[in-house]
């Protein structure tokens, strides 16, 4: 949970200090978050694929495919950066002018942003694989301290680039990719001092099955927040025809959603190796536990935030320096989505039990539909009556819809594994 918490004040961090500049200010960087996510996405799944193969060979006592797989997956880490170069130089430009319809100040708050984030994002790419070899190895505190000075350097950072030095957004993207860099750094140094089962190097000649190992593993994962990205592209897309407002709102409640469901996905991490370890027990009644408790305390830890959110909203959203517009757009979008979140618990549990009982495709199928299928559609269908509050409830009937297609995929899954 203090990882995920560690993380989310990345993003989150960012649109505050943002929101003293200009509200298209955060507008743009709201429109970058889907492109973000992309960039994401690879670090990701490179990172999940690591884990378990680096997992694999140290449980197998194997030192040299450990050093093969490490080396492996920093050379992935370098081609990503390399293709995430490359479409920010083709692709940034094209993609502001398409989302910002004409409006140059989003436009270029964008491009400042964005194109900085994806043009330094080797240090990001090298925090994941170094973060991964912690935690791989269960020194998940020296995972803590990367993750840490990352974040201690960007929000320290942001205030003097954008206010002291005058630089906007792009002073937001040199204090986070700074941070990056800092962590990827850190990683390396307390890899190497502590961390000594994970023998890594750089070579431009990585072992082929490693790489073919890292990717099998960690596509879902990748693909999941790929498809994911996409959808906030669209919904950017359509909320731009009420306003630029409705964006900026719209990615609020997205950076808000790492901060209020930390709990929740702390919890989901740790059901996955429970689940896990029963399943190999061949224990039922200890995984059917862990799934009721994994959802009962989701909720006790959710519930306290649930209600700050639906009784201040106005006061959260003056943390983003809320306008009058975007108060009365956001004071409604904070409540329902503050509703989603709770809503969303069962569904989030079962998906990390059925990566636990390594179904990791039915886990991906569910993310898809309750994430990116369900609700665009909804959106899109809703979007016609010209009401926006209705688009937020998208978000509602989808989760709902999917709780019980999602216990019966898990009832069916558990039957499948364990009778």
């Amino acid at each position: 949970m203090l990882s995920l918490l560690i993380n989310s004040l990345y993003n989150f961090v960012d649109s505050v200090f943002v929101s003293r500049v200009a509200e298209d200010a955060l507008t743009a960087i709201s429109l970058s978050a889907p492109v973000q996510m992309f960039v994401s996405a690879l670090g990701l799944g490179n990172a999940v694929g690591l884990n378990a193969a680096i997992s694999k060979a140290l449980g197998e006592k194997n030192n040299e495919k450990v050093e093969r797989i490490a080396s492996a997956a920093i050379f992935v880490a370098l081609c990503e950066w390399i293709l995430i170069s490359l479409v920010c130089m083709m692709g940034v430009r094209w993609y502001f002018d398409w989302q910002c319809g004409g409006n140059d100040i989003i436009a270029n708050y964008g491009r400042d942003y964005l194109s900085i984030c994806m043009l330094f994002s080797l240090g990001q790419m090298g925090q994941w694989v170094f973060d991964r070899f912690a935690i791989a190895s269960g020194k998940s505190h020296l995972f803590l301290f990367t993750l840490s000075a990352a974040s201690i350097t960007n929000i320290i950072l942001d205030p003097i680039f954008i206010f002291v030095f005058h630089l906007g957004t792009m002073g937001a993207a040199i204090a986070t990719v700074i941070g990056q860099f800092v962590g990827a750094l850190a990683g390396i140094y307390i890899n190497r001092k502590w961390n000594k089962e994970i023998a890594f190097s750089f070579t431009l000649h990585p072992d082929i099955s490693s790489i073919k190992d890292i990717i099998r593993v960690g596509f879902p994962s990748t693909l999941v927040q790929v498809v994911t990205s996409f959808v906030n592209v669209a919904m950017n897309t359509l909320l731009l025809s009420f306003s630029s407002t409705a964006v900026a709102v719209f990615g609020v409640c997205c950076r808000m959603q790492g901060i209020c469901t930390v709990a929740v996905h702390g919890i989901n991490n740790g059901v996955i190796p429970i689940v896990a370890y029963n399943y190999g027990a061949r224990m039922k009644d200890r995984v059917s536990e862990s799934i009721r408790y994994a959802v009962i305390y989701s909720f006790i830890l959710y519930v306290p935030l649930l209600l700050i959110l639906e009784l201040f909203p106005d006061k959260v959203l003056m943390m983003f320096n809320a306008s009058t517009i975007m108060l009365e757009i956001g004071e409604p979008a904070v409540r329902v989505f503050a509703l989603v979140w709770l809503i969303s618990i069962p569904n989030l549990v079962i998906s990390s039990a059925l990566q636990g009982l390594s179904k990791a495709n039915s886990s991906m199928l569910l993310t898809m539909l309750r994430q990116a299928v369900l609700p665009l559609a909804f959106a899109y269908t809703v979007s016609r009556m010209g009401q926006i509050n209705l688009i937020w409830f998208a978000f509602v009937v989808a989760e709902i819809l999917m709780i019980y297609p999602a216990i019966n995929i898990w009832k069916n899954n558990l039957k499948r594994v364990l009778d």
